[in-house]
């Protein structure tokens, strides 16, 4: 952006305030968001499987599945329970990681400071780790452990498990795109999310999340037609083409590589990117994802020559919008009491997603100064913010039955959950072995409240007429689910903490050292690409020179240095540069990429070139889009 940026941003700035002073004052509404934040994160401890850490802080858990993989010949201790089960589903275990990477990576400045950032990272790591376990090979990955209908038989803890652990993959023979997607997706996200804090963990998130999506886009195929067991529980009904968008919007938002973009632009149409109208998000349907996070591209001006089509994405994702508000020409269902209602088993996994989109959403559109378009007119984010408030208001308490559909929040929770660990006595409290149907006989039908606190949990929720019962087996409404949480924590950190001014299209989780980018191989450039796990024969390295303020912003002049690390001479060169919102000297522009400045033609073996560039934030990202050696 040239300047006078900086007039632009201050009337962004202002608007901000504006709204700001518009919006309820959401801490003062009753709820404690904050509390209600750090018990939804309390709930990922109660479903960890494996090994557990000494600050294990859910207590009456022990450790579980210890020897799962180990039949297969492989490592797959560890990762997460998804709902009241113990079987271990990867797509939506993949999902719920995805989701909490993009709390912590719009809202983690709240996050922190409620001083719960720790533990949302901790929470994302917990599944990344699992994920980096299950896929040892390329184009390998395993996606269940054990299965829901020998599991479903049993009633016993997880520590006391006797079912079947077999273990589930997808490989070239046995494809599963969506499965691999999907992990691609979580592995990039995460990859942000620790890029500041632990970088090589970071690189190695990313290079597992470029091989998956690989791995996804050549061999296509749905997962449950290759792991037939996950069928009954977690079929893909969407098929694999949103996963396939959804992994290339969250690579190309990790690595900044033009080549995810290409895809996304190319793709959108014939994938359905484009085309389908959403009233529902969640871990099988991500296409209102990938419309809301395509948007954001756009607003960051990021589109290029793809606009076009990126503009219809966006049309999408406001669709999806003004259907929430019920100002679409198809608007989402709701219960009398005002609850989005999609369906009677786990509905508050459609809650919590959507409104984690309305969130953000609003947050990017504030940010660029616009309004949301829906049939009825134009629409103020606050709105859509609006929405989302009312959603987890009344998950809390604020509704026609006056219950909280968090346990452990509030006077009136869930006290008989379906759940396998909450609902039997705790192996530190009674070591007694449950056995498979005994469980069932002592704990499942027992009519008293649980002996262990599922703090945090998000059971299923009411039916369409907000009418819900307590009871341990009508599992489509208290069973809880990991991914009915992902989304919710990004949600009550922005609740909690307010916007605080922050412009939610600028970087939120930036690289603070000097970077040196490995360029990204794109399969159909023609020009010799660089492999992502070899530095190549380009490095890149950024540094900030200088520093001052005027009109109350600090400015950072930043210089960057571009080395011909190879033999040979460096003929042609093309970089992609993004989030640079200053002048930039030393480049030429060309379309949407920078090359030599006018004064050079090509870079000898060994040569660097410098250019510099000024702006009031972190780094550019900067990447080798392209290269010709002689």
């Amino acid at each position: 952006m040239p300047f006078p940026f900086h007039s632009h941003m201050e009337k962004l700035i202002c608007m901000f305030l504006f709204l700001l002073l518009l919006a309820p004052p959401f801490t003062s509404a009753g709820h404690d968001y904050g509390q209600a934040l750090s018990k939804s994160l309390l709930f990922f401890e109660a479903q960890r499987s494996g090994y557990l850490p000494h600050n294990q802080r859910v207590t009456w858990r022990a450790h579980s599945g210890l020897q799962d993989g180990k039949a297969s010949g492989v490592d797959l201790v560890g990762g997460y329970y998804d709902a009241g089960d113990n079987v271990k589903f990867g797509l939506p275990m993949a999902f719920t990681v995805t989701m909490m990477s993009w709390s912590i990576i719009e809202y983690g400045k709240q996050m922190a400071a409620s001083g719960e950032l720790g533990h949302a990272m901790e929470a994302v790591k917990w599944g990344t780790d699992y994920f980096i376990k299950a896929h040892p090979q390329a184009n390998v990955l395993y996606g269940e452990v054990g299965d829901g209908n020998t599991d479903h038989y049993c009633w016993q803890r997880p520590e006391d498990m006797t079912t079947d652990r077999h273990a589930y993959k997808i490989d070239p023979s046995n494809p599963g795109s969506d499965l691999a997607g999907e992990t691609a997706a979580a592995m990039a996200a995460a990859s942000i999310v620790f890029r500041r804090s632990n970088p090589a963990y970071s690189h190695e998130l990313l290079t597992h999340a470029y091989q998956l999506f690989d791995f996804a886009d050549k061999y296509r195929g749905k997962y449950d037609s290759s792991i037939t067991v996950a069928q009954k529980y977690y079929r893909s009904i969407s098929g694999y083409n949103d996963e396939l968008l959804w992994a290339a919007a969250w690579l190309y938002q990790a690595s900044n590589n033009q080549y995810y973009l290409d895809y996304l632009g190319r793709n959108g149409d014939s994938m359905g990117g484009t085309g389908w109208t959403m009233t529902e998000f969640g871990w099988d349907v991500k296409y209102a994802g990938v419309q809301t996070l395509v948007a954001k591209f756009l607003l960051q001006g990021k589109a290029g020559h793809h606009a076009p089509v990126f503009e219809r994405y966006q049309q999408k994702a406001e669709s999806f919008m003004c259907s929430c508000l019920g100002k679409g020409s198809r608007n989402v269902q709701k219960t009398p009491g005002g609850l989005i209602f999609r369906q009677r088993w786990n509905n508050m996994q459609f809650v919590t997603s959507a409104s984690f989109l309305a969130t953000v959403y609003s947050d990017y559109l504030a940010s660029s100064g616009r309004n949301l378009r829906c049939n009825s007119g134009n629409v103020a984010p606050a709105e859509l913010l609006s929405l989302a408030k009312s959603q987890v208001d009344y998950l809390l308490g604020n509704n026609p039955r006056a219950t909280s559909y968090m346990v452990g929040y509030g006077n009136n929770f869930p006290q008989r959950v379906h759940h396998r660990g909450s609902s039997i006595v705790s192996i530190k409290v009674n070591p007694s072995f449950v056995s498979c149907r005994g469980g069932y006989d002592t704990w499942f039908s027992s009519k008293r409240s649980d002996p262990n606190l599922l703090t945090g949990a998000l059971v299923g929720g009411p039916d369409a007429y907000d009418d819900f019962a307590d009871e341990r087996d009508n599992y489509e409404q208290t069973e809880p689910a990991t991914y009915n949480n992902a989304p919710l924590i990004g949600i009550l950190a922005r609740l909690n903490g307010g916007h605080g001014g922050y412009n939610q299209l600028l970087p939120v989780v930036p690289a603070t050292k000097p970077v040196v980018i490995n360029p990204r191989p794109s399969p159909n450039t023609k020009t010799t690409p660089s492999p992502a796990s070899w530095s190549g024969p380009i490095s890149i390295e950024q540094k900030m020179t200088t520093s001052w303020v005027a009109n109350g912003k600090t400015y950072y002049r930043y210089s960057t240095v571009v080395t011909n690390k190879s033999n040979r001479s460096l003929n042609s060169l093309k970089l992609s540069i993004s989030k640079l919102y200053g002048p930039i000297w030393g480049l030429t522009k060309s379309g949407d990429s920078y090359t030599f400045p006018s004064w050079l033609s090509s870079l000898a073996a060994g040569k660097s070139l410098e250019f510099v560039y000024i702006h009031s934030t972190s780094p550019a990202d900067v990447s080798v889009a392209n290269y010709v050696l002689a």
